[in-house]
Parts: C-alpha cells; structure tokens; sequence
C-alpha cells in the first residue's frame, strides 16, 4: 500500500518578490514520499487492579490496534509523513507540483517550469516545457518530477509560474524549496597484494542513517584489466548462501564487511609493465532499500590503489607445495618477469640456507629476457629442519650491467617428519 503524504512546511518560501502583488494563480509543492507503519503504546494491568478491565476495552475499541492482538505495538493503519523528512544521496526525490486558478477569470499561457539547483549544476525537472492554453475559474494544472539525487548538500526546488490575464497582461512568480541532502552510508576500501598479481579488496560499508537498510546488492565492477570474483557467500550442497544470512539487514550505525578478488585477465597478465602502473581497480554498486521498499543506490567513483613496485626484475611463485615431507626433494616452479624497459641476460644462483638445501647446478645461464617477457623455471630443494621454513637463497645476475637481485623469504612451506606417529 502506497500513500503519498506532504511536507508541512512546503508552501510557506516563497519569492519575496509575489507578496509585492496577488497573483491570480496559487502554487502548491509538496514532497511526495511513503508513510511509516503506526505505533501504539499498549497500556494492560491485570483484572485485580483497580482500573480491572478498562485499559483492554479501551485497546479493542482503539480502530489503530489489530483485532485479536490489542497488545502489538504495531497496528494496521499507516502514518503520513507530517514534515520533509530526510532526504538522503542515491535515493529519488519526488514532488507534487499544483497550479490553481482561484480567481473568477479565465487565464491563458499558463507556463509551470520546475528546475532543480545544486551546488554544481542547475537542472530542469519539468515533464513539458510547452505552455498551456488556458486555465478555467477553480481548475488546476497538475505535474509529478521525480529526480535521482547524485550530490550531497544543498538543494533548492524553484518553481516558476508564467501567465497572461484577461487584460493581456503578463505575470510571472516564483517558489523557493530549500533541502539538504544527507550521506546515508560510509563506505572504506582497503587493498591487498597477494604473492601472486591477485589482488584483493575489502569494502567496509557502515548505515550512518537512523533506521535499518535492507542490503539488496553490493557489487564491484572491475576495470578492462581485472576479472572479479565474490567472496562474500558459501557453497553447500547445490546454492550458494551469503554470510550474512538470508535476511541482510544492517542496523543503524552497523558496519559490514565484503571481500573481493581480482585476477588480471590473461592478455594484460602476460605484460607486468603494464599492470605495473595500473592504479585503477574499478567501483562499488550499493543498492538498498528502506521504509516501505523505498530504494536506493549509490556508486563510488573509481578506486585506485598504489601499485606495488617490482624494481626491474620480478620473481614470483607459480606453483608450491603446502607441506613437504622431511629430507624429502619437492618441486617449486618459479615465474621471473622482467619489469625494466631494456632487455637483460640473467645467470641464476641458488644459495642454501640452515634449513634449505637447493637440488640442482648453481649459475644456470637463463639467457636473454626482453621488456615485459616472462619466464617459467621449475625447481627442487628439500628440508634437513621441520616446522615453517622460510625458502631464500635465490640470485638473479644480470650479465649486462653486472647487477645483481637477491630473493629471500620468498614463500614459506610446512615441514613435517612422515616417521613420526601421532600420540594415542
């Protein structure tokens, strides 16, 4: 059920310019927006008391109460909004625009014109810009607009009425509705660069309004360099279920958080100079609704990130085991990229630490990489001590410029003895 109420202060800012002659036609805004759900304040003593059953006749009596549970704080009836109410970002403002004649003549030329002043631009609401020929004694001239508000701040509604008398005589008055819009929710991002060119992004979204929100979507929209993946729902059986529940309300001053993933695509992957610069990630899409299933949405601008800084050679992993056995050879696959914009002659030296003991010929020459190129190199190394080792030791040499890069703690890997049983 939909019931449009009225602000009550709509129709008394006016144009000082209208009190200086009466004006043959009258201007009426009002807000339009929906009706909240009538509250009681049940009162019940029990029958022994003095005022025995007076306070139940009372409530069944009552035409707010639900006949058969007087006691419910919420009724059946609805409440018309009795001011302006708040208006807040992403939300849709709409309005009820009446001119009426209330003189004995007949007007013609009748021109209602609705714009919409903000703190950076100035719009037009109106549904037509054409005039209307004439206007009878007690007929009116009725118009809805409806408007997305996209700033936050200050708003004036100004509406503007033109008209020609019997006499020929040409008129013209204005209305001014001045209104603040308000931030309804507080959004805060945070990055994380994984091992890998993953990247992943936390959005902290808390309602900062005075009643719950109903969370109906809550997305990011990559930018042309990233595929996105969700992380904010679990798989069991053959659906996915959200983390936060079926029902996702957020209470008022309640913050929640919502994770994502982003993978580059494979065509800009394969160029790291090119995704070594890339700072944009791409933006949020909140939508929610409210009182009654009023609706709103909201879009960040573009989220940027400082991008990690490689130097001119990269060395990630590709591939490595989550635990390894004890004094047991196991196979690691290394990704070296190279970062500069000139091209480089690497020598690989592998250095072994307490715990690390690589497998395999030290100064392998590589051979030459050129800018942006990318180079897969399989490896084995094993253990001599259990728990987290740290796997370090690798060196890149560029034969060029005699340069040479030093990779430690590059990843780490469980170690684990395979002779020892667990205690019964």
């Amino acid at each position: 059920m939909q019931v449009k109420g009225q602000s009550s202060a709509a129709a008394d800012r006016m144009d000082v310019n209208q009190a200086k002659q009466e004006h043959l036609l009258a201007l009426k805004v009002m807000r339009l927006t929906k009706p909240t759900l009538f509250t009681n304040m049940p009162v019940t003593c029990e029958d022994r008391d003095l005022p025995g059953d007076l306070f139940i006749r009372l409530m069944k009596d009552d035409p707010s109460t639900v006949k058969g549970s007087e006691t419910l704080i919420l009724g059946e009836m609805l409440t018309l909004p009795q001011n302006f109410g708040n208006i807040f970002l992403g939300e849709t403002f709409s309005s009820y625009i009446s001119v009426h004649n209330d003189s004995s003549q007949v007007v013609k030329d009748i021109l209602v014109k609705a714009d919409l002043q903000t703190s950076s631009q100035r719009l037009n609401l109106s549904a037509s810009n054409s005039a209307v020929s004439e206007l009878k004694p007690e007929s009116c001239i009725d118009d809805v607009i409806h408007h997305e508000v996209k700033e936050i701040g200050t708003h004036i509604l100004v509406c503007a009425v033109s008209y020609t008398t019997q006499t020929g005589e040409k008129l013209y008055f204005r209305k001014f509705f001045k209104f603040q819009v308000l931030k309804p929710l507080d959004v805060k991002t945070k990055f994380y660069n994984a091992e890998t060119d993953e990247v992943f992004l936390e959005a902290q979204i808390q309602n900062i309004t005075t009643s719950p929100m109903f969370m109906e979507k809550v997305s990011l929209e990559p930018s042309m360099m990233y595929n996105v993946t969700e992380l904010n729902a679990v798989s069991s059986a053959d659906e996915r279920e959200s983390t936060f529940g079926k029902m996702s309300y957020l209470q008022p001053l309640d913050t929640r958080q919502y994770l994502y993933c982003l993978k580059p695509k494979p065509e800009f992957a394969e160029k790291a100079g090119v995704i070594k610069g890339v700072t944009v990630i791409g933006k949020l899409d909140i939508v929610w609704k409210t009182n009654l299933g009023e609706r709103g949405r909201l879009q960040t601008s573009q989220l940027q990130r400082m991008a990690p800084g490689y130097g001119d050679v990269r060395l990630s992993l590709e591939f490595i085991p989550d635990t390894v056995n004890l004094e047991e050879p196991f196979d690691i696959t290394c990704k070296i990229t190279n970062c500069s914009e000139r091209t480089m002659d690497l020598v690989l030296e592998m250095c072994n630490t307490r715990s690390v003991h690589w497998c395999g010929v030290s100064g392998r020459q590589l051979g030459k990489l050129s800018p942006s190129a990318s180079l897969s190199i399989p490896l084995r190394l094993l253990s001599s001590v259990q728990g987290l080792q740290s796997i370090s030791g690798l060196r890149l040499t560029d034969t060029f410029l005699k340069r040479t890069y030093e990779y430690d703690d590059i990843a780490q890997v469980c170690v684990v003895c395979p002779y020892t049983s667990p205690e019964s």
